[in-house]
This record gives C-alpha cells, sequence and structure tokens, in this order.
C-alpha cells in the first residue's frame, strides 16, 4: 500500500496513546505513511498517567496501557512524524487517503473534540467516501462533525464509542481520588454519540469488553464497519480497529 497516506489529528495533550500508537505501529508496517497535526505543529504529548500508572491506584495493572501498547507508544515517540507534525490549519484533505480519530479522557482533549476547524475536516472526509476511524472519544469528534444536510456525519450510519458502562466503571472505581479525571463531559460519550444517530439500534455496543486484544488475539476486539466508516470503544479494541482500517485502505 505504498503511497497511502493516513492523517492522524491530535490536541496538544492527553489523548490515550495505545489509540494512536498500536493504530501508527500497524499501519506502518503495511508501508501506509501515517501524518500527525496538532494545533500548533509541536510534537504532542499523551495521557502520561495511562503510561505509568500514577495515580490509579490499585486499578492500575487493569485501567493504564497494557505491555504492548506500552512499547508501540515509545517506538512512536521516537518517529520524526511524530515529532514534527503539521499544523491543524495546514492540513489539506485531499492530500489524504484515510482519517484516524484517537480518543482519550482526560481535560486536554477538549480542544480537540470541540475544535469547528478538525469538524469541517472530518465532515469532508465523509462526504469524499474516504475512511475515517474513529476510536473511543474518537467517535465524539465525528458525531459533532456536521454533512451538508446539517446533520451528523453518523447520522444513518451505525456505530459504536466507549461504553456508558466503562466510563462511568472506571470514574465510579477511582473518582475518590482523580475526580472527574475520567469524566470528560457531565453527559457520557455513549449518550452523546447516541443522541446524534438516525436511530437508537444504530449504537451497537458489542459484546462485553473485558480483555484487550492483540495481534495474537483480534477477535477480543470489536469494530463496528458501516461502509467506509469504522468504530471501536477503547484502547482494548486498538488491533482489531488498527487491523480493519489497513484493510479499508486497500
Amino acid at each position: 500500500m505504498a503511497g497511502k497516506r493516513v492523517l492522524v489529528p491530535l490536541p496538544r495533550r492527553d489523548f490515550d496513546p495505545t489509540e494512536v500508537a498500536v493504530p501508527w505501529k500497524t499501519l506502518v508496517s503495511e508501508g501506509i505513511e501515517v501524518v500527525f497535526a496538532t494545533p500548533d505543529g509541536q510534537k504532542p504529548a499523551c495521557d502520561a498517567r495511562m503510561l505509568t500508572g500514577d495515580g490509579l491506584g490499585p486499578w492500575k495493572p487493569v485501567l493504564r496501557a497494557d505491555e504492548r501498547g506500552r512499547a508501540a507508544y515509545e517506538a512512536l515517540s521516537q518517529a520524526e512524524g511524530f515529532s514534527r507534525p503539521m499544523t491543524w490549519a495546514q492540513i489539506d484533505p485531499s492530500r489524504f487517503d484515510a482519517l484516524l480519530l484517537p480518543g482519550g479522557h482526560d481535560k486536554g482533549m477538549i480542544e480537540y473534540l470541540e475544535s469547528e476547524l478538525l469538524q469541517r475536516h472530518v465532515a469532508t472526509f465523509f462526504a469524499a467516501n474516504k475512511p475515517v476511524g474513529a476510536i473511543c472519544h474518537g467517535v465524539v469528534l465525528a458525531a459533532r462533525s456536521k454533512a451538508e444536510s446539517g446533520k451528523s456525519v453518523l447520522f444513518g450510519r451505525k456505530t459504536t464509542a466507549l461504553l456508558a458502562s466503562q466510563e462511568l466503571l472506571a470514574w465510579g472505581l477511582t473518582c475518590l481520588w482523580l475526580r472527574d479525571y475520567y469524566r470528560t463531559y457531565r453527559v457520557t460519550v455513549e449518550a452523546e454519540v447516541r443522541a446524534c444517530l438516525a436511530s437508537p439500534d444504530d449504537f451497537v455496543s458489542g459484546p462485553t469488553p473485558l480483555f484487550r486484544d492483540s495481534p495474537a488475539a483480534l477477535s477480543r476486539g470489536f469494530v463496528v464497519r458501516d461502509g467506509s466508516y469504522l468504530s471501536a470503544r477503547w484502547p482494548g479494541d486498538a488491533h482489531a480497529f488498527a487491523t480493519q482500517l489497513a484493510e479499508a485502505l486497500r
């Protein structure tokens, strides 16, 4: 797939390391160029707590990135393209074959989720019927992007996203000391995404997310594909998500 280019917009900080690094690693292994963009063209910083587990208390082994995610992010952090991203203002959707929208839940994600510029770019990718992959909170950015009809680009499509049960469980386990670390907004991701769909049945929850997937266990991951649009729920779906995005580019 030489010559294929995938755009990955990111905020300055707090994106999920697994949801960026695992797809990056999968795509570049297929010969696909991955191009990053940030608000100011500076190297972004992930949510470090997802790497170190600091502050997660007894839930650290469950909530932080697993060994594969941490190793992928370590490799990504040394990549030249990641260290020298373009700016959001420099994005030209016509120069890319696909769009990847990662997630993350800490407050640094808000500038990314609420960016009207990014929302317009997302809508352009959808209008061109180019592959768009969104995972976790990345689905919120897609949901907020409007088609020419004025409705969300997800209206009439099937999707998944971070489940309310996942978001509220992580918050409930840590809120005594981390407060709203796991709550980006008062409304859950699932509730906001559901509200923009044509039918409640268009939100697909999938099987209970108990275990993270891996290259050797892709079936543990869950991905919803509707035409050129792919969505996933959490870092535990990242390998299956990345694999299917690469397939969509074929």
